[in-house]
């Protein structure tokens, strides 16, 4: 089969993309002052919906790490320079919400969140976009 021809690169390049989404959403949730793993379990759908929009922020730009590089490493390289610009635009999105986002946030609040998630995903869209280049 031809077709499976390609499956060992397939899973080296899954598994470290794994990895390195992962390792970010480890740094993400390092950096938020709030135990958002713990307020998903109890249901708040806040941090459920900041921490989706961190996600699919950080996603973007490894996938687009993986499409455009040359190699593996080119691309894990790129994923961590996005990382950096993601995290950067957590503390921006913080910044813009003031002082009371976090209270807001871990009390069940939405509307905060879904700006976060919004500059996640606006951020890590233009950030693939970049590596593009």
């Amino acid at each position: 089969m031809t077709s499976l021809a390609t499956l060992p690169g397939f899973l080296i390049y899954f598994i470290v993309g794994i990895a390195l989404l992962s390792g970010a959403m480890a740094v993400y949730l390092r950096v938020t002052p709030h135990a958002e793993l713990a307020l998903i379990r109890a249901g708040n759908e806040g941090a459920a919906i900041g921490f989706a929009g961190a996600m699919i922020g950080f996603a973007l730009p490894i996938a687009s790490a993986f499409a455009h590089s040359v190699n593996i490493l080119d691309a894990a390289v790129w994923a961590v320079v996005a990382l950096v610009v993601q995290t950067l635009a957590f503390f921006v999105a913080a910044r813009l919400l003031g002082s009371g986002w976090r209270e807001s946030m871990e009390k069940g609040g939405r509307a905060g969140s879904v700006l976060k998630a919004a500059v996640a995903i606006a951020v890590g869209m233009l950030n693939a976009a970049c590596l593009s280049t």
